[in-house]
């Protein structure tokens, strides 16, 4: 749960801090952060604020205007569908994709196909909160990850 982080503007700056901190020591050129709705659209944008790119969403079916590619992936509980404006990036830019939470993973492999076919560079998948024994990082394969808080 991030809300009190939300609550607290001093914790907030602190975590988009370290974000940016770990961004910009890992990788000298990203083109746009991607945000995972819901909770990747409150980090991202601030996120990509401080680092002077823009911000791509990616949200559930059906909300986004124009064009979409769109994935479908099992959940715990049933299925979802991710959307993208398909000229949300140009092929060969390098995309960060962020979220709150890695549980199982679906949703971030999602993310990843759905970027994948617009044939961005993804250059790392970057969380608040893992936790490690749902085995979601393992999901993401060859794709770099990183989290701030790992609970066992």
């Amino acid at each position: 749960d991030i809300s009190p982080l939300l609550k607290d503007p001093v914790a907030f700056r602190t975590l988009i801090d370290l974000l940016e901190d770990h961004l910009r020591a890992s990788f000298p050129k990203i083109d746009f952060i991607a945000g995972l709705d819901s909770r990747g659209f409150l980090i991202g944008p601030p996120l990509a604020q401080r680092l002077g790119i823009g911000f791509v969403p990616v949200r559930k079916k059906g909300k986004l205007p124009g064009p979409t590619e769109s994935v479908s992936y099992s959940l715990e509980y049933g299925k979802a569908e991710l959307e993208v404006q398909s000229d949300a990036v140009e092929p060969g830019q390098k995309v960060v994709i962020v979220d709150d939470l890695l549980a199982t993973g679906g949703t971030m492999c999602a993310a990843c196909e759905l970027l994948k076919r617009l044939k961005a560079e993804i250059l790392e998948c970057l969380v608040i909160i893992e936790l490690k024994p749902l085995k979601g990082s393992e999901k993401l394969n060859s794709i770099p990850f990183y989290s701030l808080l790992q609970y066992d």
